[in-house]
C-alpha cells in the first residue's frame, strides 16, 4: 500500500489521508482481510477505490472499501454531495438487529450512519421488491436505509481505527 500512495496519480491525496489507509490496511490484514495489492477506479464513489475482502478464499466477502476522492462532485441519487482531496470509509453490515446492543452504546461517530434519518442513505422505496433495504430497529426506532448508499464515514481519522476494527470484529466475529 505504500509504494501504490507513493504513484503519481495520488500526490493530491493528503498525508493524513495516506497514513489513514496505510494503517487501515494493516488493521485489516490482521483480521484476515486485504485489499488485492491494487486500488482501482472509483466509479461514482470518487476518483479511486481500495476494496477490502477475505485472503485465501474463493468466494470474497468485501467488508470494506475506501472512496479517495479529489476535488468533484458526485450527484446521486439526485443529490450533489460536493468533495475536496477527502476519502471515506464505507463499512458492510448485514443483520443489524443482532447488533443492536453494539450500536446503541457505540461512540457518536460509529453510531451516526445508522441512525441519520434524512438525506444520503435513507431508503426511498425505489423497488417494491427490494434487495439492497436494510431495516433495523435502534432504541426502538425502526430505521429504512439502502444498502447501496450507507454506512459511510467521512474523513476518518487515524486515532478512529481501534473503534472502525472494533464494530467490524462485532459483525464479523474476528
Amino acid at each position: 500500500m505504500i509504494n501504490l500512495l507513493k504513484e503519481k496519480r495520488f500526490d493530491f491525496v493528503s498525508d493524513e489521508n495516506k497514513k489513514f489507509i496505510i494503517e487501515f490496511t494493516k488493521e485489516m490484514d490482521l483480521l484476515g482481510y486485504d485489499f488485492g495489492g491494487e486500488i482501482g477506479d472509483g466509479f461514482y464513489w470518487g476518483n479511486y477505490m481500495i476494496i477490502y475482502s477475505q485472503k485465501n478464499v474463493e468466494s470474497k466477502k468485501i467488508i470494506a472499501r475506501i472512496y479517495i476522492r479529489d476535488d468533484g462532485v458526485i450527484i446521486w441519487g439526485g443529490k450533489e454531495n460536493r468533495f475536496k482531496n477527502s476519502i471515506v470509509l464505507r463499512l458492510f453490515f448485514d443483520d443489524i438487529d443482532k447488533h443492536r446492543e453494539y450500536i446503541e452504546n457505540a461512540l457518536p461517530f460509529i453510531k451516526e450512519p445508522f441512525i441519520i434519518e434524512s438525506g444520503y442513505g435513507v431508503c426511498q422505496h425505489c423497488h417494491y421488491d427490494c434487495r439492497s433495504r436494510k431495516v433495523y430497529t435502534i432504541n426502538g426506532k425502526v430505521f429504512e436505509k439502502c444498502s447501496e448508499s450507507i454506512f459511510e464515514f467521512n474523513n476518518p481519522k487515524v486515532e478512529q481505527i481501534k473503534d472502525y476494527m472494533n464494530i467490524l470484529k462485532e459483525f464479523y466475529g474476528k
